[in-house]
């Protein structure tokens, strides 16, 4: 019961440590005072995480009191790390921290980081999706039916968000869950600054930096002047993003940024080693398409800034490909056999 109570009040501290930099962080104040109608509720995004959390605490502390075999939890391991890099920092610089200790400290930023952005977006998706399938079926029961306007208010972004929702919920609950018995431990987290630096370049609030450097000229829904071309451009991209979205569901429970839970072989990772990346950026490609129509009207340097926005955006997932490989050999040998099978990273045959 000790080991239990321990694993429980440790993390339980974190949470709070946690729950109280969000809360006062002025970027973070801003970022989760929006709201999402949710079933014609109007519900704060602060509303949804204080519930989440809540919800996960309750969770947590059924399972840490009932635990089997309790083992010293990441948590534990989280805490030592912090007290032996306030004792003697230099020293920890030096000669790194105990593999256990890095491994604990480095998987609790990383949840910190990426649980309440999941969880926020998870809630988001929903509530969009439900909102445009209803809507989508009042309007699908009318006499009269226009077809394209119909796609373009609620037929795209009820399939994008059903799309996104199903991609964010594996990884939410990848990020929050990780038990022996679903075979999904984060067995280690990539320690290096480059592999951080260039994952989270795509998330708030440091995709806010990126974006200033890169520009935004994609968009999730381009528009096209031609109808048909309109049309089925969108449908092309929905199948990339749900081609995206297979990635996540192949990972399962393992689904997480920057770490090792066990090689995946199976699903679009038959194929290419970086399935999610390839579709994602070719979407994007698609969604950059009308700025690059638009800016080659108004002058070659228009054009290559636009162009060149969303190469920098490539450019990154490319670095985060390599980044995640680089970690994978160096943890697993399994992972160099998956390569030998899968030879691709990007494009069946090509790259």
């Amino acid at each position: 019961m000790r080991q239990r109570v321990r694993n429980l009040s440790a993390t339980l501290f974190l949470i709070l440590i946690l729950g109280t930099f969000y809360g006062t962080v002025p970027y973070y104040q801003n970022y989760f005072s929006s709201s999402t109608d949710f079933l014609g509720q109007e519900y704060s995004h602060w509303q949804v995480l204080l519930t989440a959390m809540l919800a996960y605490v309750v969770i947590l502390s059924i399972f840490y009191l009932t635990e089997k075999s309790p083992r010293i939890s990441k948590s534990i391991y989280c805490l030592r790390a912090i007290q032996r890099l306030m004792r003697s920092p230099k020293s920890i610089l030096q000669t790194g921290l105990p593999f256990e200790e890095r491994l604990g400290l480095l998987s609790i930023l990383l949840k910190g980081f990426f649980i309440p952005l999941m969880v926020v977006w998870l809630f988001a998706h929903t509530g969009h999706m439900i909102e445009h399938g209803n809507k989508l079926a009042v309007a699908l029961n009318q006499a009269t039916i226009e077809w394209i306007s119909l796609f373009n208010a609620h037929g795209f972004w009820f399939m994008f968000k059903v799309i996104l929702f199903l991609d964010v919920l594996f990884f939410t609950v990848g990020y929050m869950i990780e038990l022996p018995s679903l075979k999904n431990e984060i067995r280690s987290v990539d320690p290096t600054l480059m592999g951080w630096f260039v994952a989270l370049a795509s998330y708030p609030p440091f995709n806010g930096l990126t974006s200033s450097v890169f520009a935004g000229y994609t968009t999730d829904f381009p528009q096209f002047n031609d109808p048909i071309l309109h049309i089925a451009l969108n449908i092309f991209l929905l199948i990339l993003m749900a081609f995206y979205t297979w990635a996540s569901i192949a990972l399962n429970l393992k689904a997480s940024n920057l770490t090792h839970r066990g090689i995946i072989m199976h699903g679009p990772y038959r194929y290419i080693r970086h399935p999610a990346y390839t579709c994602k950026n070719l979407a994007w490609w698609i969604g950059v398409l009308p700025a690059v129509i638009a800016a080659t009207e108004t002058s070659i340097a228009a054009t290559l800034l636009a162009v060149g926005s969303m190469l920098g955006w490539s450019i990154i997932y490319i670095l985060r490909a390599l980044t995640e490989e680089d970690h994978l050999r160096s943890v697993d040998n399994e992972y160099d056999l998956y390569c030998q099978k899968v030879k691709y990273r990007f494009f069946p045959g090509i790259i």
